[in-house]
């Protein structure tokens, strides 16, 4: 039994403390895009994916923009390449805040993330991976792409990798290897001690404080949260549903995380003590407008596909690895935001050399009403999106809606 100590909270108030915990409400001041401001936004996220597909701008640079403004895409890269963030898995692959780092570091050498198919691949290329560490060691940092394969693989999972890549990705989650930088978006692998020469893993803390450390700074990125949205969130760390609950009812009975009841909930809420403020803010009356924002498909709001659903109504799926003759949306659509709802989602894709920022295709969500200020915020995102990525031609093929195609384009 979790006794609540913020009282009953209406129905929408979790989705408006999700956009606000991630820093979806307000907009960007200049600030947002320098160097600190990148790292914040990291840090209120907590975990930033990433992906490699590039048909726009690549995920992480994306779900910062959509916070930050227009920022140079390169100071990510710096900012990993100078320490100040780092890499690992999260829910998923993610850059994260070298704040966070000694938790993470924590589970590394616990070594819980290792399911028992990867520790049978690593006993498996034990040989290989001791052949790869001592290359690394000797020669300095090196990519998958510095190791001639020593034989061919084809069609046996690990994405058809070489054993060798193979070996550097065990090592690195081990934490034998570390990533020191990102050459043309190449993993760049290396020792531990060179990458931190201050660090020692004598300062790793028990990994029972890592995962309450890792849970609060969840459930903090979430504005409210339950034990699964925690889970999914902290996926990769090795946690389950049930251990994680455990956690939260601790750092609850310690007062390190408030509770609250939600209309339509049966259970409770989390809220971290720093975001009370916040949440009492997105219980208030919901708002109409504000801003427009295009999201990446792996943007926190959007990559837990169940919360996306129950929390903005928002049936989301990325369809790039659906046959296209299955495809109903696009290859790469992403999420429009507008206001406190996900109101559709954009087939989009940058050609660079053209400089021209093609929308194959504008879905919005059925029954939506296209007010003035709706497309007027389109056209804004548009054009901002288009310029940002070096594309300032926008280009709007079809839109599911009557003249919007047109309209947009005549503005943008």
């Amino acid at each position: 039994m979790v006794t609540t100590n913020l009282g009953t909270l209406p129905g929408h108030t979790p989705r408006r403390a999700l956009l606000a915990a991630q820093g979806l409400i307000s907009k960007p001041r200049a600030r947002d895009a320098s160097a600190d401001g990148i790292i914040a936004a990291i840090e209120r996220m907590h975990a930033l994916q990433i992906d490699t597909i590039s048909v726009v701008a690549r995920s992480p640079y994306l779900v910062l923009w959509s916070r930050v403004g227009d920022y140079e895409p390169a100071a990510l890269d710096r900012l990993l390449a100078e320490h100040r963030i780092f890499e690992y898995w999260s829910h998923a692959a993610c850059f994260l805040s070298m704040a966070d780092f000694p938790w993470y570091r924590s589970i590394m050498l616990h070594g819980r993330r290792r399911h028992p198919g990867r520790e049978r691949c690593a006993a498996s290329h034990r040989e290989l991976m001791d052949g790869v560490l001592a290359r690394v060691r000797d020669e300095g940092p090196l990519r998958s792409a510095d190791f001639a394969p020593a034989k061919p693989r084809k069609g046996a999972g690990w994405w058809d990798w070489k054993d060798e890549k193979i070996a550097l990705e065990l090592l690195f989650d081990r934490g034998d290897l570390v990533i020191a930088r990102r050459d043309r978006f190449q993993r760049v692998y290396d020792l531990p001690a060179r990458v931190m020469p201050g660090w020692s893993d004598a300062e790793a803390p028990p990994v029972e404080v890592a995962r309450h450390e890792l849970v609060l700074r969840a459930v903090k990125a979430l504005g409210i949260a339950r034990p699964e949205w925690v889970q999914r969130y902290l996926y990769a760390t090795g946690m389950s549903v049930a251990a994680t609950r455990v956690v939260m009812r601790e750092l609850a009975a310690e007062d390190r995380l408030l509770t609250c009841a939600v209309d339509g909930w049966s259970q409770p809420g989390y809220v971290h003590p720093e975001n009370g403020e916040l949440v009492a803010s997105a219980a208030e009356r919901p708002r109409a407008g504000g801003r427009t924002v295009l999201l990446s498909p792996f943007d926190p709001v959007t990559w837990d596909r169940a919360r996306a659903l129950e929390l903005f109504g928002f049936d989301y799926r990325i369809e790039c690895y659906t046959p296209a003759p299955q495809r109903r949306y696009g290859y790469f659509t992403l999420p429009i935001l507008h206001g406190e709802r996900l109101i559709g989602r954009l087939d989009a894709k940058a050609h660079r050399g053209a400089g021209m920022f093609e929308v194959k295709a504008l879905h919005l969500e059925p029954g939506l009403r296209v007010t003035a200020a709706l497309a007027g915020g389109l056209r804004e995102m548009l054009t901002r999106a288009a310029a940002w990525h070096g594309t300032p031609e926008v280009v709007v093929r079809q839109a599911n809606v009557a003249g919007l195609a047109g309209a947009l384009m005549a503005g943008a």
